[in-house]
């Protein structure tokens, strides 16, 4: 690793490659065959990245690294307390989360008088899974519509959840926008796949169209509209990736938004872009941490590589564990944007193929094994499971990435389950008979 910059022979080798790449994922598949999913696209770009990387191993863009000594010392500046490691100790997410249940409890209305508190602590957990985010989109705003979605205490999102998160945490009123994000724009909203930045250092395809799109909104009275809901002590967590670190890093949205620092807009689209960004495909996202009176750089990319859905478990207990068999009852409800089931693919006998094909099953079941890990903390502590993944049923399949026709349809899907009321799993595969899902 001597050179910032690859050889012209590398360069080369690398404009093929991606050439060859943008073929493919611009080619429609032929009658009968079925369309690859959005993991299997992505490992390709990974794919890619990893063999440009094998072949220059440069560092194109110089970063100051964050020492490992003071990984958890690094502060972002003027916003202390926003974050913390997602596989922190129990004892410090504990803390956390019984402060906020008291200032829930605490809250009164404009006139001073206390609010009514419910007998129970709703959680909502939103996994990632690409355009197939649409299903959670639109399961979310049916259940709205039929009035009888509650209002969750605490929301959590990774990548594509990490997008319907903060929209949920508003309430009824952000359901427009909610749909129009997952039912409205195209791929080329979402990632321009015309740019080369492995040659400059970052990933596979432009991600600045959805940094846009993220803007368009999220602005000031976004962020005010979360300060207001989290001053009454509900939460909204979302989850990145830290590379350097390798580990899940929760970002606490509310706080950020009621800090009142200059940067804090900035930061929360930040890390909603991070949280959405696709390692080896999308450019990972550099965020600016202070330590020891110096600036680093953290490289900060998809939730959904460490975590495809998650709960810290003291968020999980809905009683103050110094009092037992106190307080409210804890329900639980994960919307899994896929499928839990196994499904049957012909898959092709080439590199891109077989290789995109492994890592989407591996994605899946690393899902399906984060369910089973949720499900055992909400059988310790008495939660009541609830999972809603898409039907396997549901058999469309999209031609390309981000498609409006394939969206639309799985948000009508999700839609109609959430108006009609969802007939919720209750434990993951294997564990239950299953309902026809």
């Amino acid at each position: 690793m001597t050179s910032q910059f690859p050889s012209q022979e590398t360069r080369h080798t690398v404009a093929v490659k991606v050439a060859h790449l943008k073929r493919m994922l611009d080619t429609r598949p032929t009658s009968g065959t079925a369309a690859p999913s959005p993991a299997s696209v992505f490992a390709a770009s990974a794919l890619l990245l990893f063999s440009f990387l094998g072949t220059g191993c440069a560092t194109l863009i110089p970063r100051d690294v964050v020492p490992e000594r003071l990984a958890d010392e690094a502060e972002l500046t003027g916003m202390p307390n926003i974050r913390v490691w997602g596989d922190a100790p129990v004892a410090t997410l504990g803390a956390l989360v019984r402060t906020e249940r008291h200032k829930r409890n605490a809250f009164a209305d404009a006139g001073g008088r206390p609010i009514r508190q419910s007998s129970e602590f709703n959680i909502a957990a939103i996994s990632g899974g690409g355009d197939n985010g649409a299903f959670g989109a639109g399961l979310l705003v049916g259940w709205s519509d039929a009035e009888t979605r509650p209002d969750f205490d605490l929301v959590t999102g990774v990548s594509a959840g990490a997008l319907i998160a903060p929209f949920v945490y508003l309430g009824r009123s952000r359901n427009p926008d909610l749909k129009d994000v997952f039912t409205k724009y195209t791929r080329n909203d979402i990632y321009d796949p015309g740019v080369m930045a492995p040659l400059i250092g970052s990933g596979l395809v432009d991600s600045s169209p959805l940094q846009n799109l993220i803007a368009n909104y999220v602005d000031d009275r976004f962020l005010r509209d979360i300060a207001r809901e989290r001053r009454k002590g509900r939460l909204l967590l979302i989850s990145t990736t830290n590379l350097d670190a390798e580990r899940p890093v929760l970002w606490d949205m509310g706080r950020i938004a009621m800090s009142g620092h200059p940067q804090a807009l900035g930061l929360f689209r930040k890390v909603l872009l991070a949280s959405a960004s696709i390692p080896g495909a999308f450019p990972p996202v550099r965020i600016q941490v202070r330590a020891e009176g110096r600036t680093y750089e953290e490289l900060h990319v998809d939730g959904g590589v460490t975590q495809q859905v998650f709960v810290p478990p003291p968020l999980l207990a809905g009683r103050d564990p110094a009092r037992p068999g106190r307080g409210p009852k804890t329900r639980l409800f994960i919307i899994r944007n896929g499928k839990v089931n196994p499904e049957w693919e012909a898959v092709g006998s080439g590199l891109f193929s077989i290789s995109g094909r492994s890592i989407f099953t591996l994605i899946k079941n690393q899902s399906i094994g984060d369910l089973y890990r949720i499900y055992a903390m909400t059988q310790a502590d008495g939660t009541d499971f609830n999972l809603a993944a898409i039907p396997s049923r549901f058999s469309l399949r999209w031609a390309e990435p981000f498609e409006p026709s394939y969206m639309q349809a799985l948000y009508d899907e999700g839609y109609r389950a959430g108006l009609q009321g969802y007939p919720w799993i209750k434990a993951p595969p294997g564990l239950l008979k299953q309902s026809t899902q």
